[in-house]
């Protein structure tokens, strides 16, 4: 699969650009790329669609700033598709349904921008979902995929979506025309002022049931578990929401699915604390280990990692373990795993043993001597930090 380009890169923006700015961009690419005035270009309605995608994401202020922070998959990573945009099965006319209306009135090129529908009505769009996820540290590092239920409005399919019996045809509705909406003149002082409002006849559909679907009862959707497959990205975070384009709710009778939005939420581990991309595991060696040296086991995201201790080694002192750490969600590699050394004192001796350790109290090799160039724990923290 191609790696996404840029969306602020799509438009030929900066990532600064104001919202005027991105809706002129998206205008302008849309009408130089419409298939319709390219019909020799296979490419053309791929850069169409890429540019859709793109606007998308920018003009929604909610995605714009999840994108911002995480890049693609902080709005739709868990998809392994389209990142919130149209890979989930959206067609041309999905596009022309949601952002046909910025092209307005005085659109040169007529019903190819400005069609709504097909009928003058913005095809509806459904509700979005939200649901928390929980992961390990394990799942967070490296990335995982996870089949979950999640109750949602699908298609009807015994009517296909329209609501009628057996998914027959639809008519007109003779109150507005098939628009969805009426028109009401009033005549004033200053002359005639024209409003629209939803069509009470039909509600807005534009369309009659003369006979409703008997197993959604006209809805058009049934209320339903569905078996969804995320694909989480390693290295996302506590509280970062994921954008799964297509798999909200469906509207009743007809349009587009809303999104399913995935808060993560990360489990404590009981050994391992993260701190960014690195994670810490505090170790507790005996006064003798830190003396002699040894090889210990400790734990990783990965499972059990044997590591040694050099003689001599002093209570604070950092080992670093490179590439022990989690993913980065922008592909930059990973952290390490830093193993805090802590050495323990005993708090209860036998007779024997504190005889032992007074005859060794007073032995010049028992006397601190720290070098000019040891450093305390806070100048170690920052040179694995900064």
């Amino acid at each position: 699969m191609a790696k996404k380009r840029d969306y602020y890169e799509v438009l030929g923006v900066d990532r600064g650009a104001s919202a005027d700015e991105i809706k002129k961009a998206y205008r302008k690419l849309a009408i130089k790329f419409h298939p319709d005035k390219n019909p020799d270009d296979p490419t053309a309605e791929d850069k169409f669609k890429e540019a859709a995608e793109a606007y998308s994401i920018l003009s929604d202020e909610n995605k714009r700033q999840r994108y911002d922070q995480f890049g693609h998959a902080g709005v739709g990573g868990a998809s392994g598709g389209g990142a919130g945009g149209f890979g989930g099965g959206f067609t041309m006319d999905d596009i022309f349904s949601q952002f046909g209306d910025i092209f307005g009135d005085s659109s040169p090129f007529g019903d190819i921008f400005g069609r709504q529908g097909g009928n003058g009505r913005r095809v509806r769009r459904g509700s979005d979902l939200r649901i928390k996820l929980k992961l390990n540290l394990e799942e967070v590092a490296n990335g995982v995929e996870k089949k979950i239920k999640v109750k949602r409005h699908v298609t009807c399919n015994t009517c296909g979506g329209n609501g009628a019996k057996n998914g027959t045809s639809l008519t007109n509705c003779n109150g507005c025309n098939g628009t969805g909406q009426v028109r009401k003149v009033v005549s004033t002082m200053l002359g005639q002022m024209v409003s629209t409002a939803t069509c009470p006849t039909c509600n807005g559909d534009g369309k009659i049931i003369s006979e409703r679907c008997d197993s959604c009862a006209g809805e058009g959707r049934l209320l339903q578990d569905d078996l969804i497959t995320l694909n989480i990205p390693g290295g996302v975070a506590e509280g970062m929401q994921l954008s799964m384009s297509g798999k909200g709710n469906v509207p009743a009778r007809g349009g587009v699915a809303g999104d399913l939005l995935i808060v993560i939420e990360e489990e404590e581990d009981s050994l391992l604390k993260r701190d960014g991309n690195n994670v810490i595991f505090d170790m507790h060696l005996s006064f003798i280990d830190a003396a002699l040296g040894t090889s210990v086991e400790i734990p990783t995201i990965d499972g059990k990692a044997r590591i040694t201790i050099e003689s001599g080694t002093q209570a604070g002192k950092i080992l670093r373990l490179k590439g022990k750490g989690i993913k980065d969600l922008n592909g930059y590699g990973k952290g390490d795993q830093l193993v805090h050394i802590n050495v323990w004192t005993p708090q209860q001796l036998t007779s024997d043993e504190r005889s032992t350790l007074e005859s060794l109290r007073h032995s010049p090799n028992f006397q601190p001597k720290p070098g000019k160039n040891e450093k305390g724990f806070f100048d170690k923290m920052k040179d694995f930090f900064h």
